[in-house]
């Protein structure tokens, strides 16, 4: 069983008011300087904030005292219609009607029309299933334009006590009577961690870790930075540790491809700090074919982006369509997607090693 909780933007203040508490969990409304009004989920261990009515937003994450998310300029959260003007958050969904970054060909906004997108409503669930007890907090999208598409969309965050990893799960239904195309990334911004170590299950050879070559429209090329492009491309190990910081100013972009899964089909990364501790992310190849890894570490934006899950490649809607990246959703089809992500002691972290190192194994045999 299930119990619901309704939310409103006007119980957001100034001050935290708490909405819930049951044990060590607890969810707390407030509202930012700028306006915009935040929920924050937290159990024993840490908390999690999201932003339920833009866009379903993870704006911070932190456990045991660390901060999972990148470093930016923006200090909160600001009213936007897109994602560049809030660049700050740790994940939010990028999609859904377009994705990535628009080429010249494009007339689509980056990440599309979702990041940033009003919600309806939103409410909390706090019930149990076979994992055990759990906190959802839930929103919803209606988004529909005349002589165009019509979709509901449902994002989520779900915590359970004492855990460190959480979920992030995206809902879509298309109520048109048409098909509509649907381009999803669940786009995680984690923090750049120098010296830190990337585990992925596949090996980094140049056909399972490709470097985007194409160069976006926000990077301004020099003749080194196309020279370390093929350099990465030839050994694409040179970034599996995050030792050279200067590489990834401008950004680097990689492909994932031939993740090994486990028995539930699903496949595990993980960002292992110097100190043994670490970030991690798991979800299902299946549903999410597409991996992404975003790495950038100039003087205003740092994060480790080392997995994101996607329906497609990031390079705007004409180049993934030629692809055959576009999915199409029925009259009345749904869609799902699911991510487990967060933060692993250094016993956890040890676990998960020992994990990622079976299935890349796996996947060799």
């Amino acid at each position: 069983m299930i119990a619901t909780i309704p939310l409103h933007p006007g119980l957001c203040g100034e001050a935290p008011r708490e909405v819930f508490r049951a044990g060590e969990m607890r969810a707390t409304l407030h509202r930012y300087p700028t306006g915009v009004g935040a929920l924050r989920l937290a159990n024993a261990r840490g908390m999690v904030e999201v932003l339920p009515w833009m866009g379903g937003m993870i704006w911070s994450a932190c456990f045991d005292g660390v901060d999972l998310a990148m470093t930016s300029g923006f200090d909160m959260p600001r009213p936007a219609t897109g994602i560049g003007g809030t660049y700050g958050c740790f994940a939010f969904h990028s999609g859904l009607l377009r994705n990535g970054v628009p080429a010249a060909e494009d007339d689509h906004a980056a990440h599309g029309e979702f990041p940033c997108a009003e919600m309806r409503s939103a409410w909390l669930e706090w019930g149990e299933d076979a994992e055990g007890p759990f906190l959802r907090a839930v929103s919803e999208r209606d988004h529909v334009v005349g002589f165009g598409p019509h979709y509901l969309a449902h994002p989520c965050l779900t915590l359970r006590p004492g855990a460190m990893l959480f979920d992030i799960g995206l809902g879509v239904e298309n109520r048109s009577g048409k098909p509509m195309e649907l381009m999803y990334m669940c786009h995680v911004n984690f923090a750049f961690v120098p010296g830190a170590e990337l585990i992925q299950a596949a090996p980094y050879t140049p056909e399972r870790v490709t470097v985007r070559r194409a160069v976006p429209a926000h990077v301004t090329p020099d003749a080194d930075y196309l020279a370390l492009i093929d350099d990465l491309a030839r050994d694409p190990a040179r970034m599996a540790r995050l030792d050279e910081s200067a590489l990834y100013d401008p950004e680097q972009v990689f492909y994932l491809s031939g993740l090994g899964t486990d028995a539930r089909g699903e496949t595990h990364l993980m960002l292992r700090r110097p100190e043994g501790d670490g970030f991690a992310l798991s979800y299902r190849p299946d549903a999410l074919p597409h991996c992404v890894r975003w790495i950038l570490n100039d003087p205003d934006q740092k994060v480790a982006a080392f997995a994101l899950p996607s329906t497609c490649q990031p390079e705007g809607y004409a180049a993934e369509r030629r692809k055959g990246h576009v999915r199409l959703l029925p009259p009345g089809g749904r869609a799902a997607f699911a991510v487990r992500l967060g933060y692993l002691d250094r016993a956890a972290a040890a676990r998960m090693d020992r994990t990622i190192s079976s299935l890349t194994i796996s996947s060799l045999a």
